[in-house]
């Protein structure tokens, strides 16, 4: 999931996206709202999570205008506006969530995960698109390619996985190692040359880059809006 954090309180915004960063979830902060709507605009995002006070363009007015403009991106308020009329204006302009400071991490991070379950819920699809002729399916755990439906051994199976999550990023060696093997197996780098060249089978020529002496690339086009 990738986020849209817009806070303008320094302390509290590093605070957040450092949480939510050891949590797995890709960020970009910003700290008012006329930067917040010029990256909404440049890219595909899973959430926003969007203060009202904040410089520029103010939170409400913000999610407003992305909605307007056809943005039904999941947004949750953060806040310490605690009157009804605002909670009720929060809602009116598209939120989904409405959260109050001073709040738990924790208690944000139940939030998220709630709608990270309801947009799963709501997603027609389970299928990402790899290649031109190669799907992985999440729901099935199935690599179809060419019309074929491939069941992949657990370790390349799990090394497609660690791909997509990272795709035309620098996999290091020991993220893989750590990926592939439990504390109680014993990892080697013949071992993970053997599944890079299993699962290579599979997919189209040159898709997994070797960065000699760093890991590899996972080389896969991605959409933005």
């Amino acid at each position: 999931m990738k986020i849209l954090l817009l806070e303008d309180d320094i302390g509290l915004a590093d605070i957040m996206s450092e949480y939510l960063e050891d949590n797995d979830f890709e960020l970009d902060l910003v700290y008012d709202g006329e930067e917040a709507l010029d990256k909404a605009y440049e890219t595909q995002y899973d959430l926003y999570i969007f203060d009202v006070n904040v410089p520029a363009i103010k939170g409400f007015d913000l999610l407003k205008t992305l909605r307007d403009n056809g943005d039904a991106t999941p947004t949750i308020f953060v806040t310490s506006l605690n009157d009804i009329e605002d909670v009720s204006q929060g809602f009116e302009s598209g939120a989904d969530d409405y959260l109050k400071k001073p709040f738990e991490l924790a208690e944000l991070l139940l939030r998220i995960k709630n709608i990270q379950k309801r947009s799963f819920a709501q997603k027609r699809s389970t299928l990402i698109q790899i290649d031109k002729d190669i799907t992985f399916d999440i729901d099935t755990e199935l690599l179809h390619t060419n019309g074929e439906s491939v069941s992949l051994p657990q370790k390349e199976l799990k090394l497609l996985k660690h791909f997509l999550k990272h795709p035309n990023e620098v996999v290091t060696f020991e993220s893989l190692y750590d990926v592939l093997w439990d504390y109680d197996e014993t990892a080697s780098a013949e071992s993970l040359r053997a599944h890079i060249k299993n699962l290579r089978k599979h997919l189209t020529k040159d898709m997994i880059q070797n960065l000699r002496g760093l890991g590899y690339r996972f080389e896969m086009e991605t959409s933005d809006r």
